[in-house]
């Protein structure tokens, strides 16, 4: 629900602060007071188009806040807004700025956000409606999903969805295959030629590592021997450690007789030294007896590391990567000798699940007639009150062709009507008159009102073109509207403002050259005197003020 807006700095609004209750409320005013604007400067914290134009004469930038009750937790917004990482404590504020410049700012709570996903919540928060709205319910894009959720059978319409990404997957799979055995065959010849020149090769993961590291000990080898050769020489010959550590470890164990085994630890510290060293001079003579290098080797070496990269340049991949291609290619070469043996199988699932997705979009589109069926009911006995007791309203069902088959199921919904007793059933936003359409919408909203989100619905002038008994009738219409959601409405009608919960009005004042809007809620005494005005036009009578008693009280 909206509970606050404010706005500064939009066309003829200066500065503009209302509270906003829960009901019907309603806005009226004179042509050109500024009622658009007030829409106008909501429209931008929903997400509308923002320019320049609207920024306030003389001012370099404008600004709307407005405050929304904290949604419920099974709410959508409440998952938008997790899913983007915002925090909704108390209320759900949405501020926007607009400079001169052209740069926008937009704020959830604090945070800023994208044009995109203001959009989005916007969705869920308010409905703009207008005579000759082109959204919502007169779009027919949108009947599939307003029939299910006056319909309320989610179990049946999640079941077709899961039977059709079924059906979808084996369909791809089989698609696929399709195409890899096709392609598979076209290369058989050179498939065959490329696993036997693979399983020659016979490569190795880590092997390109291996030999590289060998080649360069073979480059190095003069340098490597002569190395070990320095090694070994410095631990056997010259000074000869072995002996001298001998003797201190000789003269320690003297030392340590004298003070009862205090030096214990040195003796060790030596005994392991020359165990050290001993192990480092038997793996030197190791290593330099294993040192076999040969310039054949070393050309063997080259030819393998260069048969090895010509085969992983010409697939495509490095060397690691030829045994899983070789892999992948013996795979290819299984699909081809399976044949129409695998392809056989994979249509045999998709024909199962195919019918299985048709049982189930059989069974929803039962459920969806069903529903059409009371759903028609309702609105008819909506329209006689509303002046339209000859019109007829007709939710047709028809099953699309298979190629638009989806996971809503295989029916086209689509709202028809007929006005006249021998016109014919037409799509409802090309058949009916403006003044119509508002009150088709408004026998449909009546009716769905409980399959709806609960977010603020607002009437642009949707009672235009009617008047009278039909003005009371949508009135009273907006009023039941409004016992389930917050319903604002800007109108022109006495007899739809009679029925106001709450009620504001939209004037413009000139002073000093400067045009403002301003925008007041109305007292019991004041909203009398508006609704006469209504009636009477320019000059309030005593009888448009009685009539005005009349309409409130009725």
């Amino acid at each position: 629900m909206l509970e606050s807006l404010s706005v500064r700095n939009v066309v003829l609004i200066d500065k503009l602060d209302l509270e906003f209750a829960d009901g019907l409320t309603i806005l009226s005013g004179e042509t050109g007071a500024g009622k658009s604007i007030l829409l106008d400067s909501l429209g931008l914290v929903l997400g509308q188009r923002a320019d320049v134009s609207l920024i306030r004469s003389g001012t370099d930038k404008l600004s709307v806040t407005a405050v929304f009750t904290k949604p419920s937790k099974d709410s959508p917004l409440t998952a938008l807004a997790a899913e983007n990482d915002l925090e909704i404590d108390d209320s759900l504020v949405i501020k926007r700025t607009l400079g001169t410049d052209g740069k926008s700012k937009i704020f959830i709570n604090d945070q800023p956000v994208s044009l995109k996903l203001l959009k989005e919540f916007g969705a869920h928060l308010v409905e703009i409606h207008g005579q000759f709205d082109n959204q919502g319910l007169l779009n027919p894009a949108t009947h599939l999903s307003i029939l299910d959720g006056y319909g309320r059978y989610t179990a049946q319409t999640a079941k077709v969805a899961d039977a059709y990404k079924q059906y979808m997957a084996a369909k791809q799979a089989r698609i696929s295959a399709e195409k890899n055995l096709a392609k598979s065959r076209e290369d058989e010849e050179n498939l065959r030629h490329w696993v036997d020149e693979l399983q020659k090769l016979k490569p190795v993961v880590g092997e390109e590592n291996e030999l590289t590291q060998r080649r360069n000990e073979i480059m190095n080898s003069e340098k490597l021997i002569e190395s070990l050769n320095v090694a070994y020489g410095s631990l056997t010959q010259g000074a000869d450690i072995l002996s001298a550590v001998r003797h201190a470890q000789s003269a320690i164990d003297r030392a340590n007789t004298l003070v009862n085994g205090k030096y214990q630890d040195i003796v060790d510290v030596l005994e392991q030294t020359l165990v050290n060293a001993d192990e480092a001079i038997r793996q030197i003579e190791d290593v330099s007896s294993s040192l076999n290098y040969n310039q054949n080797e070393a050309d063997n070496i080259e030819q393998r590391l260069f048969a090895l990269r010509a085969a992983a340049r010409k697939h495509g991949t490095d060397i690691d990567g030829l045994p899983q291609k070789l892999q992948e290619m013996q795979q290819q070469l299984s699909s081809i000798e399976l044949g129409e043996d695998g392809l056989l199988t994979l249509k045999k699932e998709e024909d199962a699940l195919r019918l299985q997705y048709i049982e189930k979009a059989r069974g929803l589109s039962a459920c969806r007639r069903k529903a059409a069926l009371e759903l028609d009911k309702k609105i008819m006995r909506e329209l006689p009150p509303l002046k339209m007791e000859k019109a007829r309203f007709v939710t047709q069902i028809t099953e699309l062709p298979e190629n638009s088959w989806n996971a809503l199921g295989i029916d086209d919904v689509c709202f028809t009507v007929a006005t006249n007793p021998n016109s014919p059933q037409g799509p409802l936003n090309k058949i009916a008159s403006g003044g119509e359409l508002a009150r088709f919408m408004l026998a449909l909203k009546v009716n769905l009102i409980n399959s709806a989100s609960d977010i603020t619905m607002i009437f642009d002038e949707v009672d235009a073109g009617v008047g009278g008994a039909t003005a009371q009738a949508v009135g009273s219409r907006l009023k039941t509207l409004a016992q389930n959601v917050q319903v604002l409405i800007v109108t022109h009608s006495p007899q739809v403002a009679s029925c106001g919960d709450h009620h504001f009005k939209v004037e413009k004042k000139t002073k000093n050259n400067i045009t403002t809007t301003y925008v007041n809620e109305l007292s019991s005494a004041e909203r009398k005197e508006e609704i006469a005005r209504m009636l009477a036009g320019e000059v309030i009578t005593d009888e448009a003020r009685a009539a005005a008693k009349v309409l409130i009280n009725s």
